[in-house]
């Protein structure tokens, strides 16, 4: 069993560097969507350990806002130093741990979002026993259970990839450390890994996602049987959460039908629904936007630039201390 790659000592992250002179207008871009990312989450999490914010929906709301930051910081700041430098660089053992953080923290994102479907399933579905299920026990258990899904669905392609000798060339020919780019400069058949790394790709996809569209699909017959009133309620109730799972869902359908530019998509992807989320959730969440005023009001007088920034895109410009 080979544990350390033979001929190999780093290898070179290939990026962007084919853009040229567009290079610095993506690296602003890519900067500003960066801190947004990381305002905007930052807000949530902050906003959701409000005393006031007692649904489950908050809780698991917060871990996704956490599963967002890791799974972004795990690749742009090196995009970004990239865009600074002409050869960008990064040891084996950091390139493995890159690739085995950020496709567990996507895979376990999409969990939580599984999590956040069933408790608007109990909350539509079944609201007189939804907070005898909901209790603080059993959200540890889901939240928890999304991540042992996501480490279990991400730990055999890495150890495999980790296994293999990589003889040279070194380029990867991708944004960061990506399985398929990686398994390309390995020194033998690499048949096991694809079939290992597409099998386990289509169990975390497929179980996320028919999980969801059952628990919609529960959702939708139980709203057909409610009043007016009723319904519009049940509707605002999962306009964010359907709204956040169909973006992320179609953004990922891109990474794979666009093999061409799969690179350029694979890069807004990773940043789209970190991006988004925020915006998403706070927009259409009294409760929480009115949250996201009351942490700011109890921060210090002047806000940062990032505060600034991030408080202007969540639509809170007007009332909040930015």
């Amino acid at each position: 069993m080979t544990w350390q790659p033979d001929g190999v000592d780093f290898f070179i992250i290939q990026g962007l560097a084919n853009l040229g002179e567009k290079k610095m207008i993506v690296f602003v871009f890519l900067l500003l969507g960066y801190i947004i990312i990381l305002g905007g989450n930052s807000m949530i999490i902050f906003a959701t350990t409000d005393p006031k914010l007692t649904s489950p929906m908050y809780f698991f709301l917060y871990n996704l806002s956490l599963v967002d930051m890791v799974y972004t910081t795990t690749t742009i700041p090196n995009m970004l130093s990239s865009f600074l430098s002409d050869v960008t660089t990064i040891s084996v053992p950091g390139c493995f741990t890159q690739m085995f953080v950020f496709i567990q923290f996507a895979v376990t994102g999409r969990a939580i979002l599984t999590v956040m479907a069933y408790d608007r399933y109990m909350a539509i579905c079944n609201p007189l026993r939804y907070s005898a299920v909901m209790t603080r026990p059993v959200q540890l258990l889901l939240v928890g259970g999304a991540w042992v899904f996501g480490a279990l669905c991400t730990l055999p392609a890495s150890v495999l990839a980790w296994q293999r000798p990589y003889c040279g060339p070194n380029v990867i020919r991708h944004a960061w450390c990506d399985p398929s780019s990686l398994r390309r400069l390995v020194c033998g058949n690499t048949s096991v890994d694809n079939i290992v790394s597409i099998t386990f790709a289509l169990v975390a996809l497929l179980t996320t996602g028919v999980l969801i569209l059952t628990s919609y699909i529960l959702i939708g017959v139980s709203i057909s049987r409610m009043g007016v009133a009723q319904r519009l309620k049940a509707f605002t109730t999962c306009t964010a959460h359907l709204t956040v799972v169909s973006i992320s869902y179609t953004a990922a359908s891109f990474v794979y039908i666009s093999y061409r530019v799969r690179m350029i998509v694979s890069v807004l992807y990773s940043a789209l629904t970190p991006f988004l989320n925020p915006m998403i959730y706070s927009l259409k969440n009294k409760e929480l936007k009115d949250s996201i005023r009351r942490t700011l009001s109890r921060n210090t007088p002047v806000a940062s630039l990032t505060e600034r920034f991030t408080c202007s895109a969540l639509g809170l410009e007007t009332n909040c201390h930015c």
